[in-house]
């Protein structure tokens, strides 16, 4: 008489099935949940327990075991591991929150010269100190126990995230008269009528490096390499300065590149500027407080000119106000990036030139960022 299993069948729906079958293919779920997954699906096929443990090449009472717990919890839940105690923790709670307290200051304060603790570090200075300090189960601590602890309080005291303090007593009303101009320029724009100012964003760009290749690059072949391959040795040259401003409404740029950026250069620019801009024009620049903008040689150019330039200060730390940032953002992703020359004189006439393409095409930018907080009280 043929053997009959007495053994509930396993009812499973749809979804149930689909599920099973795609965890059973699966080459990133956990192994033991994909074997786990076979097991089911081989019982709900009709296969016997003998069956399935010579196909998995394993033993009865772990296959009824998979089996019994997906006919008490379901299919799907008898996937996973059920939660077990495990065994109790040696290290009490009061020694887990004073080993928090330890690495949330700096080693410097222990008597290391070390700046930041690391896992191995902390784990040396709580198992040499917790006996004084009362927590003597934590004498064999292992550095593995200090990531866990760490982890689940997500603390990362060998990591920096960098922030930047506001160290500008007069960050919001120097912020709103940048706003303002920039509402100025747009009413302008809006109206379209001839107005006797010049409204232009200004700034630096230092350390543009004149780099030369030492081999020549090879360019993409198709079939064979698909991008530009270059050899890592180089030559330097140098570096220069940009010195460049963008007419709000025009979107012209008026441009200088420089060995350096002195007050020197940076009167030289407003000579520049000077000569562009008729003379009933006043010209208003958005800039940073850099020494060279409020230098004495600076204010001593500004006094023979009485009347022609209005400077309007960005706060300090906060380029990101002045819209000629995103010009220089465009020429790094653009025109500087990866460019190689075999002269300060080559790299110079390249940015001016290109300079010149751009204002051949010249783009008027619309500043809306925080509008809302323009406040002409200021």
């Amino acid at each position: 008489m043929p053997f009959k299993s007495t053994k509930a069948q396993l009812d499973l729906n749809a979804e149930e099935l689909n599920a099973l079958q795609v965890i059973s293919r699966s080459r990133t779920e956990a192994s033991s949940r994909v074997e786990r997954a076979r097991i089911l699906l081989a019982y709900y096929e009709g296969l016997t327990v003998s069956e399935i443990a010579r196909k998995h090449n394993t033993n009865r009472p772990r296959i009824e075991l998979q089996i019994n717990k997906a006919l008490q919890m379901g299919a799907l839940n008898s996937l996973d591991d059920l939660h077990r105690s495990g065994r109790t923790s040696v290290i009490t709670d009061e020694a887990k929150a004073w080993l928090i307290s330890i690495a949330c200051t700096k080693p410097l304060e222990h008597g290391y010269e070390n700046e930041m603790w690391t896992t191995a570090l902390l784990a040396d200075y709580v198992r040499d100190h917790c006996e004084q300090a009362g927590h003597p189960c934590m004498k064999k601590l292992a550095r593995g126990t200090v990531s866990k602890i760490l982890s689940s309080h997500e603390l990362q005291p060998h990591r920096i995230t960098y922030y930047l303090e506001r160290r500008d007593p007069d960050f919001e009303s120097k912020m709103s008269q940048v706003l303002l101009i920039y509402r100025e320029v747009m009413t302008a724009l809006d109206a379209g009528t001839e107005e006797y100012f010049a409204y232009i964003s200004y700034d630096e760009k230092p350390g543009i490096q004149a780099l030369e290749s030492t081999a020549p690059d090879l360019m993409p072949v198709s079939g064979k390499h698909k991008n530009i391959a270059r050899d890592y040795e180089y030559i330097r040259h140098g570096t220069l300065s940009l010195l460049a401003g963008i007419d709000l409404i025009t979107g012209k740029i008026t441009a200088m590149v420089q060995e350096r950026h002195r007050s020197a250069e940076f009167i030289e620019f407003l000579k520049k500027l000077d000569e562009e801009y008729s003379a009933e024009y006043r010209i208003k620049i958005i800039l940073d407080n850099h020494s060279s903008h409020t230098s004495k040689e600076t204010r001593a150019y500004l006094s023979t000119v009485p009347n022609r330039f209005e400077f309007v200060f960005t706060p300090k730390h906060a380029s990101w106000l002045n819209l000629i940032e995103a010009l220089f953002s465009k020429l790094t992703r653009t025109l500087l990036r990866g460019i190689r020359v075999k002269s300060k004189e080559e790299l110079a006439l390249r940015i001016v030139r290109h300079i010149c393409h751009l204002n051949e095409s010249p783009v008027v930018f619309r500043w809306k960022y925080k509008m809302d907080e323009a406040n002409s009280e200021y």
